[in-house]
């Protein structure tokens, strides 16, 4: 056992704490010895990094599983503080940013006077078949999300900042009301009922293809890993993001189904973001499993989206 102090520093060098530590301690008891001193910021809001090094932009990030000795940090050694800002468990705003749509749409369906001052609407049994099967198909899609993040999901990262819940909500209400506004109109013509039933049947297997492919996921560590895997099985076998391909083809699907430029403009959104969020995970899986020094491998595998990404 080596007690070593360090130096606590914000990046324009202020000097915060100057901590007495064991060598063997973790970056996470780090945090905790720095939230006693200074009540505000909780480990959960603190990011900490080694300086830069010459030719980098930013020095390296301490991973809160990480023994101090792991970084050669030694008596007198500087540690970079970032705050992460207010923070907030990332099942509270899946849940919220789920819970919105889930609600937001169906009103637009039960209460056309609300919505369409001045316009006639026909009573609910007799609506356009695609309008109530558009609804379920939403409500069972978000209520499935909501499910999912306490049941299913399992989280890199316990929170994230506040900031996420509003943008993100933000984001999800206002596509549930775009979207419901004009598929719930009461001059919406609806397209042919074959199609719809088409469309809307094989949206139904996506959702449940997204299910096994989180539910995968789901189990890909052991209690307690936290070290990078390759998915496999079922789509995975084929397509990095194979979730990703599930939900947006589900999207697709609901657009054929209802005919509107509002849910394939919230379907292209949906694309464009995910896509991103594939290519970096794919870049990462074949960057850490390189085949080399005895690592595995990263197999030959569609991004996203094939034959296109």
């Amino acid at each position: 056992m080596t007690v070593i102090t360090l130096d606590l520093q914000s990046r324009n060098g202020k000097s915060l704490a100057k901590l007495d530590v064991d060598n063997e301690d973790t970056v996470g008891q780090l945090k905790k010895k720095f939230h006693a001193k200074n009540q505000k910021y909780y480990p959960a809001r603190q990011r900490l990094t080694l300086p830069a090094k010459e030719g980098q932009k930013s020095g390296e990030v301490l991973k809160d599983s990480s023994k101090l000795s792991e970084y050669g940090l030694s008596n007198g050694s500087l540690v970079l503080f970032k705050d992460l800002g207010t923070q907030i468990d990332y099942s509270t705003v899946f849940f919220f940013e789920y819970f919105g749509p889930l609600v937001i749409y169906p009103m637009f369906f039960l209460l056309p006077q609300v919505f369409y001052p001045g316009q006639k609407a026909l009573p609910l049994a007799d609506r356009p078949l695609v309008q109530k099967i558009a609804v379920a198909y939403w409500m069972f899609h978000y209520a499935k999300r909501i499910f999912e993040t306490y049941f299913v999901h399992t989280f890199g990262h316990d929170t994230m900042p506040i900031r996420n819940l509003f943008k993100n909500c933000s984001y999800y209400y206002g596509f549930a009301a775009y979207v419901a506004y004009f598929v719930n109109h009461p001059a919406y013509t609806p397209p042919n009922e074959t199609l719809t039933l088409v469309c809307f049947a094989l949206a139904m297997v996506c959702q449940f293809s997204n299910f096994r492919c989180h539910y995968i996921l789901s189990n890909l560590r052991k209690p307690g890993e936290k070290a990078y895997k390759i998915p496999t099985g079922f789509l995975f076998n084929y397509i990095t993001c194979a979730n990703y391909t599930a939900e947006i083809w589900g999207w697709i699907l609901f657009t054929i189904g209802t005919h509107t430029a509002a849910a394939a403009l919230f379907t292209a959104a949906g694309a464009f973001q995910m896509a991103d969020w594939a290519k970096g995970k794919h870049r990462r899986l074949q960057k850490l499993f390189d085949g080399k020094d005895g690592r595995q491998k990263y197999p030959k595998r569609w991004v996203m989206f094939p034959p296109f990404l």
